[in-house]
């Protein structure tokens, strides 16, 4: 998908959780555009022919030594980047715990201040 399709994507998911901040927006930006990178290089992947290790170099005795495929590092990398961007925008089942227990404790100490004022 490409990054203004993630962030249409990103947002309606806030919204139907209940998560959606306007101020999330740089944030929902920024993970759209690591979702981006990753499809990309999943599909470069893909187009290589999906082999998970590649033969890299040749040591001196002729061996040749098998090494993960870069693109798969690179797509986990930005699997684990987007995954605590999610949590944060509160799309995971513990990222929308915290988003839960931080707003209710922010409507108490409203309540109770509005309580004390009078």
């Amino acid at each position: 998908m490409s990054k203004q399709e993630w962030i249409e994507r990103i947002t309606n998911d806030c919204k139907n959780a209940n998560t959606y901040k306007l101020y999330f927006d740089s944030v929902i930006d920024t993970l759209a555009q690591l979702l981006e990178m990753r499809d990309i290089i999943h599909q470069q992947f893909v187009d290589e022919g999906s082999q998970a290790t590649i033969i890299v170099t040749t040591d001196r005795s002729g061996k040749e030594n098998i090494h993960k495929n870069p693109l798969i590092a690179m797509e986990t990398e930005l699997n684990s980047q987007a995954l605590k961007y999610w949590e944060s925008l509160g799309l995971t089942a513990s990222g929308f715990k915290k988003l839960n227990v931080q707003e209710q404790d922010g409507s108490l100490e409203d309540l109770l201040k509005a309580i004390t004022n009078g």
